[in-house]
Parts: structure tokens; C-alpha cells; sequence
């Protein structure tokens, strides 16, 4: 018997979502590691996907940008069902920055801005502080550079949707900042639905238009940035025992 789907959350404003997820189960193998999951991301719009290590977080990105296969429930895409490879989804305008330094530590900065869609040029615009280091590999650059070599090839590719698993890792509060300004930027000027994941709960929420929580594998709140942080932190530490899963220790969201 087909379950019915949950009601996703609308978009702000009434317009279509770029981005629907409905009653979405996926993980490894047979192992479900997110399950029951509806959110949306509308154009312009940055939503933040928060949640402790272990929660699925990356498990939803990868099945989003079609490096897992959907258990069960549906992706859409602008409306309409997305069962594409990962190539085909990037052609349709899904960007997406993994966790880690996506770059070609062999090529020069100018030759991983190449292999993008975007070019060097329209890259640099984007974040000037790569011009100086065109010429050098980009295994030579700080994690931040690399970081932000990664952002600038994505971004310059002018996606519809763009996926950010974890950019903060290891960086500067400074190159943080900088970073999260590129694309609440992004989303604003050039109408990009972003969906964030972001360890760093303060920064993610201050960007952010919407947030959902994670918690082993399943949404377990919702809000806007107008509900404050403190609703964030609620959901963070609240008791989630479940009677075949014991419960894991209090934690405090990184700020």
C-alpha cells in the first residue's frame, strides 16, 4: 500500500521550489541512513540543514547530487521527478561543493577554474583573492584558498541549485565568514537556491532564510530565521531517545 507523502514545508512567497525532496529514504547497500524526509529550496532562497556528526547529512547531499540512490519517496526538479546521473544533473544547473578540497592538487588554480563551466574570468569576479595565485598549484594553496577555488569554479558555472556540504572545515573564522558572504550573495543577486550544510550553527543561521535539523536520519525541526537561534539550540539538545536506538550525549552546536 502506497504510504502518503508528508506536506513539504512551502517555499516563501509562493513560488515553485527549484529543489523538492518528498518522504525521501536513501543510504548504503540496504541501509537506510536518512529516512522520511520532505524539505524545499526556492530560488534566492538559502536553507540551512543542520544536525551532529552522524545525522545523514552528506547522505542527503550525495543522493541530491545523485551519488546515492533514492530508497524510496522522490527528488523533484523545477516540478519535475529528477532520476538523473550526477553529470546530467550538473548540465541541468545542480552545483555542488562536497566536503573536503575539490580541487586537482596537480593543475595550477587557472586550470581548475577551467575544468568548470564558468570559466577563470567570470571565477576571479567572484573572488578576486584568487587572481594573484592563478599560476600556482592549487596543492599549494591554504585549505581556505582551496576552498574558496572551489566555491569560485562552482559558482561561476551560474547553477540553479547549489548543494555546500560542509565548506568550514579547518578554516579561519575570517575565510568562513567570506565564504558564506559569497553565497547568501549568490543567492540573492543571481537567484540561486542554495542548501547549506554547515557545522558552524551561528554562521549557517545568520545566512540563512530557512533551517531544518537532522537528527539520525530524520527531520526533526523546522524554522525560519525569524524563529531565532535559541529554537535551533532547542532542537539540538532536546531528548530524541527512541526506545530501540539509545540516546547519544547532550551536545551544544558549534558557534
Amino acid at each position: 500500500m502506497r504510504r502518503r507523502q508528508r506536506d513539504v514545508a512551502p517555499v516563501p512567497g509562493g513560488s515553485s521550489p527549484v529543489i523538492e525532496v518528498i518522504d525521501l529514504m536513501s543510504g548504503y547497500g540496504d541501509l537506510p541512513a536518512v529516512r522520511d524526509v520532505s524539505l524545499s529550496v526556492g530560488a534566492g532562497e538559502v536553507v540551512s540543514l543542520l544536525g551532529h556528526n552522524g545525522a545523514g547529512k552528506t547522505t542527503l547531499m550525495l543522493t541530491l547530487a545523485g551519488e546515492l540512490p533514492v530508497m524510496q519517496g522522490e527528488i523533484r526538479w523545477m516540478g519535475t521527478r529528477m532520476q538523473d546521473p550526477p553529470y546530467r544533473r550538473a548540465q541541468r544547473g545542480l552545483g555542488f561543493v562536497p566536503e573536503g578540497r575539490s580541487v586537482v592538487s596537480s593543475l595550477s588554480t587557472a586550470d581548475n577554474l577551467r575544468l568548470g563551466q564558468g570559466g577563470v574570468d567570470k571565477a576571479v569576479e567572484i573572488f578576486p583573492e584568487l587572481r594573484e595565485l592563478l599560476s600556482r598549484p592549487a596543492g599549494l594553496l591554504s585549505g581556505g584558498e582551496q576552498q574558496m577555488l572551489a566555491m569560485a569554479r562552482t559558482l561561476a558555472a551560474s547553477p540553479t541549485a547549489l548543494l555546500v556540504d560542509e565548506l568550514s572545515l579547518g578554516l579561519a573564522p575570517v575565510v568562513v565568514i567570506r565564504l558564506l558572504t559569497a553565497i547568501r550573495e549568490a543567492a540573492d543577486r543571481s537567484g540561486v537556491a542554495v542548501l547549506l550544510v554547515e557545522q558552524q550553527v551561528k554562521r549557517a543561521f545568520e545566512i540563512c532564510d530557512r533551517w531544518f535539523v537532522l537528527k539520525r536520519g530524520e527531520l526533526v525541526a523546522s524554522g525560519s530565521q525569524s524563529s531565532g537561534l535559541a529554537a535551533v539550540e532547542r532542537a539540538y539538545n532536546a531528548d530524541d531517545s527512541h526506545p530501540e536506538r539509545p540516546a547519544g550525549p547532550t551536545m551544544r552546536p558549534r558557534m
